[in-house]
């Protein structure tokens, strides 16, 4: 993919997640050899502090860390930045003030990953932190698509497998998050969102029946990355 699109990754939260994304973005470029692929640079910030601690009042600011990573991607010409981390855009708005580089939203690109799959509205369940959750992210933007969120039952299950997947046991992490899916897809829900960039690490390979039913906003917001370098290139075209 040839162009000045210079994507950012503000990464490291965690690290494994940040490597997931890095997969799928390559995975959704349509290359045919190495130059046909997006510049990326990555700072894989893992000192800054837990998002969800921070926004349970439990831990510190990690706004100040997410700053100084997201100078280092500006300083190192970045055109485009995402952040693979879903709890972390809490802070969103806050770090797009500080910044002339787009950041690029990864409920916006669920939004667009739905659309494409023909869901135009309804009950769509989140497996997320309980940070993220608490911060209301996914039911204020895709309520304006006609969505509304359900959360789990259970959602203790779900912050302890993301805890797994961060100590590296994802197979002790994917019974607890295919149990809560299943439930979120009984209870009416339309899909389910992966909406921690810990869990589609854990549900790499979920059971045939529910795969159709689970969106993966890792997976999403690469897509949208790509999509965000083709469509300038295209213009100018």
């Amino acid at each position: 993919m040839t162009g000045t699109t210079v994507l950012g990754v503000l990464g490291g939260m965690g690290p494994m997640a940040t490597v997931d994304f890095l997969k799928k973005l390559v995975e959704a470029t349509p290359a045919a050899r190495d130059q046909d692929h997006l510049g990326v640079m990555v700072a894989q910030a893992s000192d800054i502090p837990d998002r969800t601690s921070a926004i349970l009042g439990r831990g510190p600011d990690p706004l100040p860390a997410m700053t100084t990573a997201l100078r280092r991607l500006e300083a190192a010409g970045a055109t485009r930045i995402a952040m693979p981390c879903n709890t972390a855009h809490h802070w969103h708005g806050a770090l797009q003030a500080l910044t002339p580089v787009p950041i690029l939203h990864i409920v916006d690109a669920v939004a667009e990953a739905l659309a494409r799959k023909g869901i135009g509205g309804g009950s769509i369940g989140l497996l997320a932190t309980d940070g993220t959750l608490l911060s209301g992210i996914y039911p204020q933007r895709l309520a304006r698509f006609g969505f509304t969120c359900r959360t789990p039952e259970d959602q203790s299950s779900v912050m302890r497998a993301i805890r797994r997947v961060k100590a590296g046991a994802c197979a002790e992490a994917r019974d607890l998050l295919r149990a809560q899916a299943e439930a979120l897809v009984a209870s009416g829900c339309r899909q389910v969102v992966l909406a921690c960039t810990e869990i589609p690490v854990a549900l790499a390979e979920p059971p045939v029946p529910l795969r159709p039913l689970l969106l993966d906003a890792t997976q999403a917001l690469a897509r949208a990355c790509v999509a965000s370098a083709i469509e300038p290139a295209s213009r100018a075209a």
